[in-house]
């Protein structure tokens, strides 16, 4: 139920009725890639060590995450906005890992 909510609500944002092609390879793309940090993460945590992460490389990809939903929410894009949302959402985390394991 939940769900159903959810996906009705970003139908309603992104204005589209069904999932097209181009829009499912956009989304899988986008998690592909937005999942590319979870094994970093996932070791950063575990070793609770973070000193070989560099914080600005994890500042300028924040940036570029923050101006794709950006982006996404101008085209009403939904395989951006979401991908991206999960991006930005995973790379906070990873800075805030970063500054808690630096030794």
């Amino acid at each position: 139920m939940y769900n159903k909510i959810i996906i009705e609500l970003w139908l309603r944002i992104c204005k589209f009725d069904t999932m097209d092609t181009t829009k499912i390879i956009g989304l899988m793309a986008g998690i592909l890639t937005a999942s590319s940090l979870i094994p970093q993460l996932v070791k950063t945590i575990k070793e609770k060590e973070a000193e070989d992460i560099s914080i600005w490389m994890l500042l300028v990809l924040l940036s570029g995450i923050i101006l794709w939903i950006v982006y996404g929410i101008k085209r009403e894009d939904f395989p951006i906005i979401a991908t991206n949302s999960f991006s930005l959402l995973l790379n906070i985390i990873m800075i805030i890992a970063r500054i808690k394991y630096k030794k």
